[in-house]
């Protein structure tokens, strides 16, 4: 297997406001069914809403044995993997070649992004705002968290509160309630299953008329229940620019909880470190 393909792998595996307008009351009688149905259907999204937010996991730690899969145009890949995560803390993504060697890896705190290429000993480690997509995106370590999770998230904050779930929109259709959040050139959705209120598909949108589209789209599949909650054992995820798409796929063996992990990774001296560019400019020449 070759290291480039690593990582370019490894770098890609990382993607109705209720307006209430009061007038005169002319005839009290007449105005007060009109503000009983506003307040019972915003009752009945806030409690949908509270129901989304109630599914999401409570463990501390979420570990797993992955299958990793990688589709660019015509080529495509498959990997084994370790996937070790900690609440509020960090994301870690291990890439094995031949099932025991650890060919690469990502680490996500809320610091900085880094990249490993373990072959060639290579190394990328920057802030969030150095990448354009995540800057542009306002994606944070807590937006990646929720998307792994399976969570509804706020852009630019920790969590998602009581206050912050009267922000979003809904939609509420035949089998699903679509979750909405606009911000500028950002468009957010989610689509939550109306009888489980589980989130089955998460799609950031950044809109740019000059440069394009940029579209990271996230679907949850095969929920299962761990910790008397249900996560998602599938994960695909499909990432679209204006020059091509790539997409990408998890499969959880199991769901672990082991804490029993260094949360941060030293990178010895040997390595190297290579810019944005360098690691792009991999990608985008497969």
């Amino acid at each position: 297997m070759k290291a480039s393909s690593i990582t370019k792998i490894a770098t890609m595996a990382m993607l109705l406001t209720v307006a209430v307008s009061c007038g005169t009351h002319r005839k009290a009688v007449k105005e007060t069914p009109t503000a009983v149905v506003v307040n019972a259907d915003t009752l009945k999204k806030q409690a949908f809403l509270q129901k989304v937010t109630d599914n999401a996991q409570h463990a501390r730690f979420i570990t797993s044995k992955i299958k990793f899969s990688v589709e660019v145009g015509a080529r495509q890949m498959t990997l084994t993997g370790n996937l070790k995560m900690k609440r509020d803390d960090v994301i870690r993504l291990q890439l094995m070649a031949f099932g025991f060697v650890e060919a690469g890896r990502l680490e996500f705190t809320k610091e900085y992004v880094m990249i490993m290429d373990r072959i060639n000993k290579l190394y990328l480690k920057v802030p969030y705002a150095q990448v354009d997509f995540l800057r542009n995106s306002h994606i944070d370590f807590f937006v990646l968290q929720s998307l792994f999770w399976n969570e509804l998230f706020q852009p630019g904050k920790m969590k998602v509160t009581d206050e912050s779930l009267k922000t979003y929109k809904t939609e509420v259709g035949n089998d699903d309630t679509v979750i909405a959040m606009e911000d500028g050139k950002l468009s957010y959705r989610w689509l939550a299953e109306n009888g489980t209120a589980r989130v089955k598909m998460a799609n950031i949108m950044y809109s740019d008329k000059y440069r394009g589209n940029y579209q990271l789209n996230w679907d949850y599949e095969d929920f299962q229940i761990s910790n008397r909650k249900y996560f998602p054992m599938g994960q695909k995820i499909s990432f679209a620019t204006p020059e091509k798409e790539i997409k990408l796929g998890m499969v959880f063996n199991y769901l672990g909880n082991d804490e029993n992990w260094e949360t941060r990774t030293e990178v010895s001296s040997k390595y190297r470190q290579v810019t944005i560019d360098e690691i792009l400019h991999r990608f985008m020449s497969l």
